[in-house]
C-alpha cells in the first residue's frame, strides 16, 4: 500500500506535536506549512513544506500557498475512480490521505480592540477553509480533522497500522462543514456590524453558535439540554462569567439568569431582582442591597423561595447573611467580599455567578432578536428604545407628584420584563404587587393586587404600569380601587378617551409612554 500522507496547517497548536508523532509513528509522511511546519521540525519530526509538494514559493505574505491543484487534486482526487488517477498520474499529483486544519482567528481578531480593519481582514482565512471543504466533500476516502478535541479518537483509529473508519470520516466531515459554516457567519456578522448602522433583514439570515455547556437536562427532565453561545456577537450570557460555587447550571437557570440580567441591567442604583419561572417576583432599588433585598423579597416571599437573584454592587455580608436564611437557586453579582462568599458556601448547592466586576451585562442592543417557532425562525429588532420621565405624556387632569413619577419610571422598567399581560405595582422604589402573563389585563391587575393584600404590603398611594395600553377603563378603576394613585401605559386605545376620563373621575394621575413592551 502506498505512503498516506497527512497535511497539516493550524493556527491553534494544543495537542499538535502529539498526534504529528503519533502519525509518523505509524509510517504517515506530514506535510505542513509556515508556523506548523517549524514546530513539527522543532520537535524532531521530518516534514515536508507543502512548497516541495507545489513546486511554487508561497506568495503574497502567506496569502496563497495551499491554493494549488497538487494540493487540491490529492485532497479531491476519488478512490477507484479511473479518471482521477489518469489525471494524478499526467500531473505528478499525490494523494493526501488526512487534512488536519484549524482555521485563522478570526472571531479574537474581530474582538480585539486596536486591531483595524485590515488587520481584520487578514484574520479571514482562505486556504484553510478551501481544504476543509474539499477533505470533507471527499470524505469517502479523506479524514479531515478540524478541531484538537478531535485528535485523540484520530490516533487510536490510526494505531497499530489501521486508518480512520468510514463513520469517523463521517463525523468528521460534518463537523468540518459545522466549522466552515460558523466561521463563515462570523464573517459575515461582522462585516454586516462594519456598516453605518443595523443591517435590514437580509434574503438569508445566517447564525452560528457554538456549544459552550451540556445541561443535565432541558425544561423538563425527559429533554435534552444544551447552552450554545453565538458566533460573532459582542458578548454572550456567559462570557466571562465565573460560577465559583455551587451546582452546574441548568437550562432553566440559564433562562432565569438572562431574565434577572436584563432587569438589572435597567437601575443604576444598588438593586435586587428575584426571578421566579422567568417573571420578576420582586425587584427593589435601595441605600444598600440588603436593604433593597428585604423590599424586593417582600413583594411575593414565597415565589421567592427558590429563585434566580441578580444584584448590580458586589455582594457584602449583609446581604449574604440574608440570603443564607433562603433557598437561592443562582445568584448574579458582580462580585463578593471574602465574608459574604464564605458565608454563602455554606450551602454547597447555590450557584454564584460572578461576572468579574461588571456592574450589569445589557443586551446586544443592535443585534436581532429570534424565536424558533415550526420550521422556521421570527425576527424582530431588540426591544431597546430610550424612555424616562422626559419621553412620556401627562394626559390627565392632575399630574404626577414627584414620588409618583419616580415610581411609575420604576414600574415601568420592571413591566417592560414582564410576561404579558403584565401589571406592575411600586412604591419607593419597590415592587409591591405584580400580575404576569394572564390572558387578561384585569386579572392581571387582580392578581397583583391581591398578592398585595395577602403580603399586606403598601400599595396604597402606589404607581401602577402597564405594558400595553388599556382597551376599556376596567382595568384602571381596578387599579385605583385597589391603591393606586398615578398609573402609565403605552396609550394608542381607540377607548383612550374613556380610560382617561374614568382615571380622571377618580382624582388619580395617568401617563403615556408611547411604546408597548409586549413579551410573549
Amino acid at each position: 500500500m502506498a505512503t498516506r500522507r497527512a497535511l497539516l496547517s493550524v493556527s491553534d497548536k494544543t495537542g499538535l506535536v502529539d498526534l504529528a508523532r503519533g502519525l509518523a509513528a505509524e509510517g504517515v509522511q506530514l506535510i505542513s506549512t509556515g508556523g506548523t511546519a517549524k514546530a513539527l521540525r522543532d520537535a524532531g519530526l521530518e516534514v515536508t513544506d507543502v512548497s516541495e509538494v507545489t513546486g511554487h514559493p508561497e506568495i503574497m505574505g502567506g496569502r496563497v500557498k495551499t491554493l494549488h491543484p497538487k494540493v487540491h487534486g490529492g485532497i479531491l482526487a476519488r478512490k477507484d475512480h479511473a479518471g482521477d488517477a489518469d489525471d494524478m498520474a499526467a500531473n505528478g499529483i499525490e494523494a493526501i490521505d488526512m487534512v488536519v486544519v484549524n482555521l485563522y482567528p478570526f472571531e479574537e481578531a474581530a474582538a480585539k480592540d486596536g486591531l483595524d480593519r485590515a488587520e481584520v481582514v487578514e484574520e479571514i482565512d482562505i486556504g484553510g477553509p478551501a481544504m476543509v471543504r474539499a477533505s470533507a466533500k471527499n470524505h469517502d476516502r479523506v479524514a479531515i480533522v478540524t478541531d484538537p478535541s478531535q485528535y485523540e479518537a484520530v490516533l487510536a483509529e490510526v494505531a497499530g497500522g489501521g486508518w480512520v473508519s468510514d463513520a469517523t470520516r463521517r463525523a468528521l466531515a460534518g463537523a468540518a462543514f459545522r466549522t466552515t459554516a460558523a466561521y463563515d457567519t462570523a464573517i459575515a456578522a461582522w462585516m454586516a456590524g462594519e456598516g453605518d448602522g443595523p443591517e435590514d433583514f437580509p434574503d438569508r439570515f445566517t447564525v452560528g453558535f457554538r456549544k459552550e455547556l451540556e445541561c443535565s437536562y432541558g425544561e423538563n427532565p425527559h429533554q435534552r439540554g444544551a447552552y450554545y453561545r453565538q458566533v460573532g456577537a459582542p458578548q454572550h450570557l456567559l462570557g466571562g462569567v465565573a460560577v465559583r460555587h455551587g451546582k452546574p447550571l441548568s437550562y432553566n437557570n440559564l433562562l432565569d439568569v438572562d431574565a434577572a440580567r436584563g432587569l438589572a441591567a435597567e437601575f443604576a442604583d444598588p438593586a435586587v431582582v428575584i426571578i421566579k419561572h422567568n417573571n420578576p417576583c420582586g425587584v427593589s432599588l435601595g441605600e444598600d442591597l440588603a436593604s433593597a433585598y428585604l423590599r424586593a423579597k417582600a413583594c411575593d416571599p414565597v415565589s421567592a423561595f427558590g429563585g434566580v437573584y441578580a444584584v448590580n454592587r458586589t455582594v457584602d455580608l449583609a446581604l449574604a447573611e440574608h440570603l443564607s436564611e433562603m433557598f437561592v437557586e443562582v445568584l448574579w453579582a458582580p462580585g463578593y467580599d471574602d465574608e459574604a462568599f464564605e458565608v454563602l458556601t455554606r450551602k454547597p448547592n447555590v450557584r454564584l455567578l460572578d461576572t468579574g466586576g461588571e456592574l450589569v451585562r445589557p443586551g446586544n442592543a443592535t443585534e436581532p432578536v429570534y424565536r424558533r417557532v415550526l420550521g422556521g425562525l421570527l425576527v424582530q429588532d431588540a426591544d431597546d428604545v430610550a424612555e424616562s420621565r422626559d419621553t412620556m405624556s401627562v394626559v390627565t387632569a392632575r399630574a404626577p407628584s414627584e414620588q409618583e413619577w419616580a415610581d411609575l419610571v420604576f414600574a415601568w422598567k420592571v413591566a417592560k420584563h414582564v410576561k404579558s399581560n403584565a401589571i406592575v405595582f411600586a412604591k419607593d422604589g419597590a415592587t409591591v404587587g405584580i400580575g404576569a402573563g394572564q390572558m387578561s389585563r384585569v386579572d392581571s391587575v387582580r392578581i397583583a393586587t391581591s398578592k398585595a393584600a395577602d403580603y399586606d404590603l403598601p400599595i396604597q398611594g402606589s404607581a401602577m404600569a402597564s405594558d400595553a395600553f388599556f382597551p376599556f377603563p376596567d382595568a384602571p378603576v381596578q387599579a385605583i380601587e385597589g391603591g393606586a394613585t398615578a398609573i402609565a401605559h403605552p396609550g394608542g386605545s381607540i377607548r383612550d378617551d374613556e380610560v382617561i376620563e374614568a382615571v380622571d373621575a377618580l382624582g388619580a394621575a395617568m401617563v403615556t409612554t408611547g411604546h408597548r413592551h409586549f413579551r410573549h
